[in-house]
């Protein structure tokens, strides 16, 4: 019997350069090569940044110089690649190129925003994936998923744990969250550097806990998360979006590693 491969999402949080997206892709597939055949790879990045904390903040690229920057890095490099959208007019046109629609967590309660990324979807054969929003509890997302099957086959349909509102600027990752959502027949993803996230704690930007990340990423994932979703930058503390949660990219390969570990044996 085959074993089923741990999926991960990884790149950085905005796309900041085409320099820097090519970058980061050949850096992850070197250093993730030994485990090819145990994982799924996707470049992530996002082409706008819709929710910054400050109006001053850099948001991205924009939709089409976005679009161009993934296309060339699945080219190059033959990875499927996920970036947010925003409006529900965005998803037929990024469902031209980008393998995973993403519906940020503060949407996931749009019906126009699941219906057109679930159609979008179905018309190329992507994958949408909604991530939980903080206010939302787990068994909530069963309707989430009801919308979206509306029009999309469960199989491209995953659910993401980004952690949920817990007071002012904290967030707390539910363990149980993991089983519960795949009881409705999808994968349930474990968002390794948004939870961690400390929402606005910092005025105009958003602080985290990014020595926190590994120990709620081996957590989730011997709890059941089918997949890794998390964001890495040469330069995390320079990043121009969640520079306080993203990883260092030297050290993707080594906790990769470690979750491949738990995941092999749970």
């Amino acid at each position: 019997m085959t074993k089923p491969k741990l999926d991960l999402f990884i790149g950085s949080c905005v796309l900041e350069s085409e320099e820097l997206a090519l970058g980061i892709a050949e850096r992850l597939v070197k250093d993730l090569e030994p485990f090819k055949d145990r994982i799924t790879l996707t470049y992530k990045g996002s082409f706008d940044k819709a929710n910054r904390t400050s109006i001053n903040s850099y948001r991205g690229p924009g939709i089409d110089e976005g679009m161009r920057i993934l296309k060339k890095v699945k080219d190059t490099f033959g990875l499927p690649v996920l970036t947010d959208f925003h409006e529900a007019s965005q998803a037929m046109k990024l469902a031209t190129v980008v393998d995973v629609l993403q519906v940020p967590a503060f949407l996931c309660r749009q019906t126009d925003m699941i219906a057109a990324g679930a159609e979008a979807c179905a018309k190329y054969g992507r994958i949408l994936k909604v991530k939980k929003g903080q206010f939302l509890s787990p068994e909530e997302t069963k309707n989430i998923v009801d919308k979206a099957t509306t029009f999309l086959p469960k199989n491209q349909i995953l659910l993401t744990e980004r952690g949920s509102s817990f007071g002012y600027n904290n967030l707390v990752v539910d363990m149980a969250s993991f089983q519960i959502m795949k009881s409705f027949g999808v994968k349930a993803i474990h968002d390794a550097t948004h939870c961690v996230q400390r929402p606005g704690g910092l005025g105009t930007a958003t602080g985290g806990k990014r020595e926190q990340i590994l120990v709620l990423a081996k957590a989730a994932v011997a709890a059941g998360a089918d997949g890794i979703f998390m964001e890495c930058h040469p330069n995390p503390d320079k990043a121009l979006s969640d520079a306080s949660t993203s990883l260092p990219l030297d050290q993707i390969k080594g906790i990769v590693e470690q979750l491949l570990r738990i995941y092999e044996v749970v």
